[in-house]
């Protein structure tokens, strides 16, 4: 028969037990052998923490710096205070020229800039509704286009690399009154023309670039001769999947000269009334 001791000693075990049995159940542990079961993780959930992470990191790299110098650009839109808010963007040249000064299609202009940014020009502008054109174009033709309110972009393809074009691409394709075209004998690798501006880069991420746009296209405050004039397509008069060639010759001695000496401006286009127009999509920014 057990003692009182053993009795004591078997209630005293028991209590021990219980003990390191709710012990064990409050630290999420095992009363088998009284060591604690490994705790699951979840990896796929952790994994997924981290791709979204990951993911949002990476657009910040992306877009917060455009998301910057579209902010920067802004700060240089035309208003009825500052006009002209080209001329704060280093390098800009302005030179003033007498608009509605028209050739024919078969005449030459001798331009005193390359490439040229005002003056006599062809009659029928460019199409400048952000196309890119693959190869260079008739300037006679683009300087219209310029008086028209839209930005010209050009390159010099011996010196711009193909990573370079397409950030300027990016900047012209699909948007009003812009066009681009390669321009072969520039002496900096990146110009940019409105009516009666220029602005020369060496490399297409220069800031300048989005500040010139900023402010000269279609600026309605007095950066171009022709307001609400159309940046559309002239059926039957200019193609622009084949539009006139670029000539790379010097001109003759019977290229009309910069002041449009014999040339009778046309009344149709001046003070902005221009030729037919065409509806025109909202500026892209």
């Amino acid at each position: 028969m057990p003692s009182g001791s053993e009795n004591r000693g078997a209630k005293s075990s028991a209590k021990s037990a219980k003990a390191i049995k709710a012990a064990n159940k409050r630290s999420g542990g095992s009363a088998k052998g009284g060591l604690p079961t490994q705790r699951n993780i979840p990896w796929l959930t952790i994994g997924a923490a981290v791709a979204v992470i990951a993911l949002i990191a990476l657009l910040a790299v992306n877009l917060v710096p455009k998301y910057q110098d579209k902010a920067e650009a802004d700060k240089f839109a035309p208003s009825e205070s500052n006009p002209d808010p080209s001329t704060n963007i280093d390098g800009v040249v302005k030179i003033d020229y007498p608009a509605a000064l028209h050739v024919s299609a078969e005449q030459r202009v001798a331009y005193d800039q390359t490439p040229p940014f005002g003056g006599p020009h062809d009659a029928t502008w460019a199409t400048c509704t952000g196309v890119v054109y693959p190869n260079p174009i008739r300037t006679e033709n683009a300087v219209h286009s310029l008086e028209h309110g839209a930005v010209w972009i050009t390159y010099n393809p011996d010196t711009v690399s193909d990573e370079e074009r397409q950030q300027l691409v990016d900047r012209v394709d699909g948007k009003a009154y812009m066009l681009m075209s390669p321009y072969p004998g520039m002496d900096t690798p990146i110009s940019l023309q409105s009516w009666g501006h220029q602005l020369k880069v060496d490399g297409a991420d220069d800031p300048r670039i989005n500040q010139f746009i900023a402010a000269l296209r279609l600026n309605n405050f007095g950066a171009y001769p022709e307001k609400g004039a159309s940046c559309s397509t002239i059926p039957g008069a200019f193609d622009p999947d084949n539009p006139p060639a670029f000539d790379p010759s010097t001109p003759g001695p019977d290229a009309v000269s910069m002041d449009g000496e014999g040339l009778t401006p046309d009344a149709s286009e001046i003070g902005g009334a221009g030729l037919p127009m065409a509806p025109e999509p909202a500026p892209a920014s």
